[in-house]
C-alpha cells in the first residue's frame, strides 16, 4: 500500500493519535452519513443511535453499538496497534479495510507517522474477484420453503472481461440465515423474532443458479447496476468487512434484501436506500426501488428455470410428438424405432433435448431414482450426438413478467356492499402481498401470499362498526400438473372472520384452514386454471353451542383471464363438521377484478356462506 519507514522516522504514535483525534472531532466525522453508512447505524425513535450489527466482533469500543464517537477515536487507536482481530486474526487496518480508507481520505494520514500494513489477504481476494461491475440477481419465488416465499436477492461480482458464457464463473455476495437442520415450525418463530444469526457469504454463482434454477426451478433475473470503479471498490471493501460481522435476521425486516442496501449506500453513500423500509423489505419491491433510481440499472438478462425451459419446448410439441415423447422419457430404445426415426431430424433433435433436460432434472430432484434417470439420459444423449443439427436456440419466454413491473406489496381498499339484509361500507388494509384477484404482473400466476390483511366494516341498519375479518396467513398455490410435472396444489389460512349463525348476526370466528389438491391449466379462451382441494377446517366462535366445530370436505374452483385486465374466479365448497357442533355447510364465490393500473383496481365479490347468508362487495384498492 504504501512504503514502510524505520522506526526512527516515525513520530510516537499516542501524540499523532490525539491529533487525528481532535482532527476527527472538529470536523464532526462520527456523526457523518458516511460514518453511520459504514457502522450500520440508524436512528433511535426517542434519539440516538443505535447498530443493526449484532456481532461483537465488528466493534473496537465496548459501547460502540450505540456511541458513534467512541467507535471512531477506538478505531482509530487500533490503526496504530499490530494486535490481530476477528476469526481472520487481521490487524485493524486490515480487517476494516473500508473504514482505513475512508478515515485516511477525510483525515489525510501522514504514513510516516501512522504506518500503512500490508494487507495481503485482502489483496489477493480482490485480485481472486477481479471486479469490473455488479449485477442484482432475483431468483422469483419458490413456494415450497417459506424462506423464499417471497424471492431472493443477491449480488454478482462481473469480472474484467467477462462474457455472456463466462458469467456464471463469477462471485455471488449473499446474506442468509444460518438455519440448523429440522428445524420445522420453529423456523416461522425464530425466524420472524431474530432467533437466527445471519451472515454474508461470497460463492460462486454457478452453484447458486444450479440450487435456484436447476433445484428448486426459479426463474432469475439479472440486473446490472450501473457502478463506477471507485463505487465498486468501496463496495467490496465493506464487503470484506463483514468478514467481521453478523446480523439477528429478521424474516419480513433485516433480511437478504434490507442487508444488501447498505453496501450499495456504502457504494454511494449519496442513496439513502434504506430509508424507505420502516417495517418490511421484500426482495421485489428492492428491485422496484433500485429500477426507480434513474440511471443506476442498466441491462436486465432472463435466465429460464430448467423447468420453464422444459415447459417452453413441451408447448410447441404436436399431440402426436407428446405422446411420442413420453414413451422415448420410459423406454429411451425407443428412438431407434421407425416411428421415431421418419420424424424430421430437427424434431428428433428437439425430442431428444427436451428428453435430456426433462432427465436430468430428475436426477436432480429424485435422489431415489437419479441412478435409474441419468441412465436413460446417457442414452438419449448418444442418440443425440448422432444428430448433426445444432439445439433450437430459440428465446424461451418466461411464465412471469419482470418483478419491477408488479404492483407494490401493500394494499388499502375502499367499498360498500350488501350483506342479507342491510347496506356496509368498508375499509380494508393488508400488509402484504399478493392474491389471486390481484394483477397479475411480476408476480407467479396462481400464487398467493396474504400476511397481515383486515377489514373495518360499518352496518348501517345496525349502527355498528366491527373488525369484519383479519387475516394472519392466507397462502395458496396453484401449480398446474401436466403430463410431464404432476405438481401438487395446495393451501393454507389462518386468520378471523364474521358469522351469522344460530341468531348471532356479528359474531367473531377463528378459523384454521387447510388442504391439497391439483391444478390444471386449459387455454379456450386465454388462460385458465380449474382446480380443486380436499381439506380440512376448524372454526371457534361463540356463535356454536360447543364453542367450536372441526371437519373437511372439497373445494372446486376456477380461475379465468378473460383479458389482460380483467379476471374471474370463482369457487364452490362443501364441507361436514363431524366435531364439536355438528353441521355441514355449503359456500360459494364469484370474485371479479379489473386492472385500472399498476398500483390500481377495481374488485366485484360475491360471497354465499351458511344456508342464507349473501353478500356483495364493490372494492377500489390502491397498492403501496
Amino acid at each position: 500500500m504504501a512504503a514502510f519507514v524505520s522506526e526512527a522516522a516515525a513520530e510516537p504514535s499516542p501524540s499523532y493519535l490525539s491529533e487525528l483525534i481532535h482532527k476527527a472531532s472538529d470536523a464532526k466525522l462520527a456523526d457523518s452519513h458516511e460514518w453511520h453508512v459504514l457502522l450500520h447505524y440508524r436512528k433511535n425513535f426517542f434519539g440516538g443511535v443505535t447498530s443493526e450489527q449484532d456481532g461483537p466482533a465488528f466493534f473496537l469500543a465496548p459501547d460502540g453499538k450505540t456511541n458513534p464517537q467512541a467507535e471512531l477515536e477506538a478505531t482509530l487507536t487500533k490503526f496504530f496497534s499490530d494486535d490481530l482481530i476477528g476469526e481472520a486474526k487481521q490487524p485493524v487496518q486490515c480487517a476494516f479495510v473500508a473504514r482505513y480508507a475512508w478515515l485516511k481520505e477525510r483525515l489525510a494520514f501522514d504514513e510516516r507517522r501512522l504506518q500503512p500494513k500490508d494487507c495481503e489477504r485482502f489483496h489477493n481476494w480482490m485480485q481472486g474477484l477481479n471486479p469490473q461491475s455488479i449485477t442484482l440477481i432475483f431468483p422469483s419465488a419458490f413456494m415450497n420453503n417459506p424462506a423464499s416465499m417471497f424471492g431472493h436477492s443477491l449480488f454478482r461480482v462481473d469480472r474484467q472481461g467477462q462474457t455472456a458464457q463466462t458469467r456464471i464463473l463469477a462471485y455471488t455476495i449473499n446474506f442468509m440465515a444460518e438455519v440448523p437442520d429440522g428445524e420445522g415450525i420453529m423456523f416461522a418463530v425464530r425466524g420472524l423474532t431474530g432467533g437466527y444469526q445471519g451472515l454474508f457469504s461470497v460463492i460462486p454463482y454457478y452453484l447458486k443458479v444450479k440450487e435456484y434454477r436447476d433445484i428448486e426451478n426459479r426463474d432469475i433475473w439479472e440486473y446490472r447496476l450501473n457502478l463506477t470503479d471507485a463505487q465498486v471498490q468501496r463496495m467490496l471493501m465493506h464487503v470484506w468487512e463483514m468478514g467481521n460481522a453478523s446480523f439477528d435476521y429478521f424474516f419480513f425486516k433485516e433480511n437478504c434484501s434490507y442487508q444488501l442496501l447498505p453496501l450499495l449506500e456504502v457504494a454511494n453513500p449519496t442513496w439513502r436506500l434504506t430509508d424507505q423500509f420502516t417495517w418490511w423489505t421484500l426482495p421485489g419491491d428492492t428491485v422496484r426501488l433500485l429500477t426507480k433510481q434513474p440511471g443506476v440499472v442498466g441491462e436486465a438478462v432472463y435466465r429460464p428455470a430448467r423447468t420453464t425451459q422444459i415447459r417452453r419446448r413441451y408447448d410447441r410439441l404436436s399431440s402426436d410428438e407428446r405422446g411420442l415423447l413420453g414413451r422415448v422419457l420410459r423406454e429411451p430404445a425407443l428412438v431407434r424405432d421407425p416411428a421415431f426415426q421418419q420424424l424430421p431430424v430437427e424434431r428428433r433433435a428437439l425430442l431428444l433435448d427436451i428428453s435430456s433436460d426433462y432427465l436430468r432434472y430428475q436426477s436432480i430432484t429424485d435422489e431415489k431414482q437419479a441412478e435409474i434417470y441419468k441412465s436413460r439420459d446417457r442414452a438419449i444423449l448418444v442418440a443425440r450426438s448422432e444428430l448433426k443439427v445444432k439445439s433450437d436456440d430459440m428465446p424461451v419466454e418466461p411464465f412471469v413478467t419482470r418483478p419491477e413491473l408488479g404492483h407494490r406489496a401493500s394494499r388499502i381498499g375502499t367499498g360498500a356492499g350488501y350483506r342479507q339484509d342491510e347496506w356496509f361500507e368498508e375499509v380494508s388494509l393488508r400488509a402484504s402481498y399478493h392474491d389471486l384477484l390481484d394483477p397479475e404482473p411480476g408476480y407467479a400466476p396462481g400464487y398467493q401470499i396474504e400476511l397481515l390483511s383486515g377489514a373495518l366494516r360499518h352496518y348501517e341498519k345496525a349502527g355498528q362498526t366491527r373488525v369484519e375479518r383479519f387475516t394472519l396467513a392466507n397462502v395458496m398455490s396453484l401449480t398446474p400438473a401436466d403430463a410431464l410435472f404432476l405438481s401438487p396444489s395446495w393451501k393454507v389460512n389462518v386468520g378471523m372472520q364474521t358469522l351469522r349463525h344460530n341468531g348471532c348476526r356479528y359474531c367473531s370466528a377463528g378459523v384454521a384452514n387447510g388442504g391439497a389438491g391439483l391444478t390444471f391449466e386449459t387455454h379456450l379462451l386465454k388462460r385458465e386454471y380449474f382446480f380443486g382441494f380436499g381439506e380440512l377446517e376448524t372454526t371457534y366462535s361463540r356463535a356454536f353451542e360447543e364453542k367450536h366445530r372441526a371437519g373437511g370436505g372439497g373445494t372446486l374452483g376456477m380461475m379465468a383471464d378473460l383479458t389482460d385486465r380483467w379476471r374471474l374466479l370463482a369457487s364452490a365448497s362443501y364441507l361436514r363438521f363431524a366435531l364439536g357442533e355438528k353441521s355441514d355447510e355449503v359456500r360459494w364465490s364469484v370474485g371479479q377484478r379489473y386492472t385500472l393500473a399498476k398500483d390500481a383496481a377495481l374488485r366485484f365479490e360475491f360471497n354465499h356462506r351458511e344456508r342464507r347468508d349473501n353478500e356483495a362487495l364493490f372494492t377500489v384498492h390502491a397498492y403501496f
